[in-house]
């Protein structure tokens, strides 16, 4: 115990210390060195270094000796809080003669069963930096030599902490530059999403230290966010979220960074929790201001992600965003190019045909005519008709793709009744067969365009006609604020490999005749009404249904 101030031989000692500490550029390999030989110097039987978290203004146990599970358990003090609270708000020296009769915020040291505490502030250029704690497990009233030699050992330790946390900060600011270079090099050599995440999610598991890493895109059909790819929770591909629900939900549509605690924060999906994250920190990925997704990582353990964790996720973000709508583009780029090449192909040879066969029957009118039967000339003249008319449905389809596409269809809805509008339709439909059912309510009413209705109800009867069989139903239905109507076959139904593309241009199966367009038509003019034109896998046929929202009250029936 030392009655008086520092002498010679301890300034000598003191120098020992802050000299071996400064030697070392690593903060935990500083903090270890400094604090055993402040324990032998001051001959106590704890020492602890707190560092204040300047994002939470808390004090965060770094380095212990005696009293481990202080860092072990990650206590913090607020600021002004408890005994280390108070040093570090007043940046004075404290003495607790008495822990069992003192206000202190940290269960341990009774637990420990110290008796009386001295602690100092770690400052630095006025600016506080921690607190420096010694304890004595048996009663002991620190001197004021002994205030004033742990003073000086902050002061000196302070220093050396400060240059370490600057190098540190140097070394980390290095690394994040790394890290992000990485991410950069990987994202050019990669021109497929899927491929490209695949490559991308281990590099950032490893750069931010987590468990999970997941990347989910904005579908911008339905306004839901699709779990694209995902490492350590693999099987969260393919969950849907929609916009603001959850977490991923909030960060998309609030387009910034955010930190949770999964057990307290009200997550929409509930594999999160059934894979026991604890921590998750996600940021938008944004291209010029348009979000394209959310990309997140998650701990299995409590953890507090930092500002600086969360600012190189941002970083790692930006540049992750940027190669997914690169590679996006490259997609679409490829799929153009075999859209104009299905086009030209299946184009000319449907334009081709008809128009070859029209050519053909008139040729031989012109220049044999007179020299053809009655019958056989009525027989040139039906396939001419019929040659002609196929070509008109083609342009005509091809008409329609092109007013799609510059969005130049005109939908006007008014109220219908729904029998009398598809009358058309089904007459239509009757001169090609005589099975086709109706069932539709004689007073059922909808607000609808009535040219939309009858383009896309008709490219469905056709459709049925031509790869179903019959009975064709046709039913109408008002259900869930939406306008229901469906056609149904007792066909083969779709097949199988051809489900998923079912609406796209050109889609057709292997063998089958026709264009591929009717479909892929059809769903774009439903959507244009603000609706949508779904496919029902059902046993013994097939059954598509139009959906046409319906916001106003009072309709479903006529007059």
């Amino acid at each position: 115990m030392w009655s008086e101030g520092p002498t010679a031989e301890h300034v000598r000692r003191l120098q020992s210390v802050t000299d071996a500490a400064l030697a070392h550029l690593r903060l935990d390999e500083l903090l270890g060195a400094l604090l055993e030989r402040t324990r032998q110097i001051l001959e106590v039987d704890t020492c602890a270094i707190l560092l204040l978290d300047e994002e939470t203004n808390e004090l965060v146990p770094r380095a212990a000796l005696g009293i481990e599970e202080e860092v072990e358990q990650g206590v913090r003090i607020p600021l002004g809080g408890g005994f280390a609270g108070r040093i570090a708000a007043e940046k004075q020296p404290v003495i607790l003669d008495d822990v069992d009769h003192a206000h202190v915020l940290n269960p341990i040291l009774r637990e420990k069963g110290i008796k009386s505490m001295l602690g100092v502030p770690l400052v630095v250029e006025a600016e506080m930096r921690g607190v420096l704690h010694v304890g004595s497990l048996a009663p002991r009233a620190f001197n004021e030599g002994e205030v004033e030699l742990l003073q000086l050992v902050a002061d000196r330790a302070a220093l050396a902490i400060e240059h370490a946390r600057l190098f540190e900060a140097e070394r980390a600011a290095r690394e994040r530059i790394e890290h992000v270079q990485a991410v950069t090099d990987a994202a050019l050599a990669h021109l497929e999403v899927n491929e490209l995440l695949h490559v991308l999610l281990p590099r950032i598991r490893e750069i931010l230290r987590s468990d999970t890493c997941a990347v989910l895109l904005l579908d911008v059909e339905t306004n839901e966010l699709v779990a694209r790819a995902a490492l350590g929770i693999e099987e969260e591909v393919g969950v849907r979220i929609p916009l603001g629900a959850g977490f991923a939900g909030r960060v998309a549509v609030e387009a910034r960074p955010m930190v949770i605690d999964v057990d307290e924060y009200p997550v929409y999906n509930p594999i999160l929790r059934q894979k026991g994250l604890k921590s998750m920190a996600g940021v938008p990925l944004l291209v010029r201001g348009v979000s394209l997704g959310v990309l997140h990582v998650g701990t299995l353990t409590p953890r507090r992600f930092t500002r600086d964790e969360v600012d190189l996720l941002q970083l790692v973000a930006e540049r992750v965003a940027i190669a997914i709508e690169r590679a996006q583009l490259h997609e679409e780029l490829i799929q153009l190019d075999q859209l104009k090449l299905n086009f030209v192909a299946i184009a000319s040879h449907e334009l081709r045909t008809p128009a070859t066969a029209v050519y053909g029957v008139l040729k031989t009118l012109s220049e044999r005519g007179h020299e053809l039967t009655g019958e056989l000339r009525e027989e040139l003249l039906r396939v001419g008709v019929e040659q002609g008319e196929r070509l008109r449905r083609l342009l005509e389809e091809l008409l329609d793709l092109s007013r799609l596409d510059a969005r130049a269809i005109n939908v006007e809805p008014r109220p219908v009744v729904l029998k009398a509008a598809l009358a058309d339709v089904v007459h239509g439909a009757l001169a090609v067969t005589d099975a086709v059912e109706l069932d539709i309510p004689d007073d059922l009413a909808a607000v609808v365009d009535p040219l939309v209705l009858e383009r896309v109800v008709s490219n469905l009867v056709a459709n049925a006609v031509r790869y179903g069989a019959p009975p064709i139903r046709i039913v109408a239905r008002q259900r869930d604020r939406h306008l229901r109507v469906a056609v149904e076959d007792a066909g083969p139904g779709v097949p199988k490999e051809l489900e998923g593309r079912i609406f796209d241009r050109f889609a057709r199966g292997g063998g089958e005749t026709g264009h591929g367009l009717g479909l892929a038509i059809a769903r774009a003019y439903a959507q244009a009404h603000g609706g949508d034109l779904v496919y029902d896998p059902r046993p013994g046929g097939a059954r598509f249904e139009l959906l046409i929202p319906q916001e106003r009250k009072g309709l479903g029936k006529a007059g």
